[in-house]
């Protein structure tokens, strides 16, 4: 007679010896499961939680805040920056950030960015690009973005791609960055808007990190 429990318990470990021991159930999209990215020298891996039943529990999971400060933002807020998703941000990681051609921009505060971030990003304060007065941090930054001075003007002809994020779509940090840095000069096709931001990275379960 078959002992039906050893074939049952046979198929099953044969079953998993056939089954790709890093298979994932929640991929990005189907066939990438994941995404590794360099962090100051470090692998990061990016992939959305395995948890199905995870849920948000910190100040991402708010629905409400007051508006004005925090009113919702257009979809494009300003025309001639493309708006992208994120699978657009992920792949700016992979071709542009990786291959040191672009910067993903965290346009937040200090005291946001440092609650946790999308690997591999930069933090640079909205704030901090205003172009009143004499602004001394203006230079350092614009070399940090591949901006130097020639004759006198900026000169952006090696400028780097920017994609720049805050909060979320009831966030006016990055889009206060972005016009901050056109008034600068610096080119509106060289800079993509993520509006989802860190609440929609999160909703959809991607990894984030603590910047050191």
């Amino acid at each position: 007679m078959i002992n039906t429990k050893s074939l049952l318990g046979g198929l099953m470990a044969f079953s998993l010896l056939l089954s790709p021991l890093n298979a994932i159930e929640v991929n990005i999209v189907e066939g990438l499961p994941h995404v590794d990215v360099d962090v100051d020298g470090k692998p990061v891996r990016i992939q959305r939680i395995q948890d199905t039943k995870h849920k948000l529990t910190n100040s991402y999971s708010k629905t409400s805040r007051p508006a004005p400060p925090f009113s919702i933002q257009p979809f494009q807020p300003i025309k001639g920056v493309e708006t992208v998703s994120e699978l657009d941000v992920i792949d700016f990681l992979k071709n542009q950030v990786a291959l040191n051609k672009g910067i993903l921009l965290d346009a937040r505060m200090p005291k946001w960015n440092k609650a946790g971030t999308i690997p591999a990003s930069t933090n640079i304060p909205f704030s901090i690009l205003a172009s009143k007065g004499d602004n001394q941090y203006i230079e350092k930054i614009f070399s940090l973005l591949g901006v130097f001075k020639e004759n006198g003007s900026w000169n952006y002809d090696k400028a780097h791609n920017l994609l720049i994020f805050d909060n979320g779509p009831w966030c006016q940090q990055g889009v206060r960055a972005m016009q901050n840095l056109i008034k600068l000069g610096y080119p509106k096709s060289k800079m993509l808007y993520y509006r989802g931001g860190i609440q929609y990275w999160q909703i959809l379960g991607l990894s984030t990190i603590i910047p050191k």
